[in-house]
């Protein structure tokens, strides 16, 4: 049996393992800025991901761009009500 590393919940994030999410390469034919931002909602917390796009918008990227079915982040978001709470607050600042 194979040991599992404990689960550790609210822990802080650094910069450097936020961050490391911009560098994430996409599967091909998925936009390379959705991408970042569909696995930093999907692992982080709403402070975390705040983080996030405070460097993604410096650095030019898109908050708007689009999976291959044609949905932004915020309509991804939304298919999940349970998930959202914090992450829509989050985008309208950077809308």
């Amino acid at each position: 049996m194979a040991l599992s590393q404990p689960a550790t919940f609210n822990e802080e994030w650094s910069d450097e393992r936020v961050f490391a999410y911009l560098n994430q390469l996409p599967p091909d034919g998925v936009n390379a800025d959705f991408h970042v931002l569909y696995n930093a909602y999907k692992h982080m917390r709403p402070n975390d991901f705040e983080r996030l796009l405070v460097k993604f918008k410096a650095d030019g990227r898109d908050i708007n761009a689009k999976n291959p079915e044609g949905q932004t982040i915020k309509d991804v978001i939304n298919e999940f009500p349970r998930q959202r709470d914090g992450f829509l607050e989050v985008l309208a600042k950077f809308a």
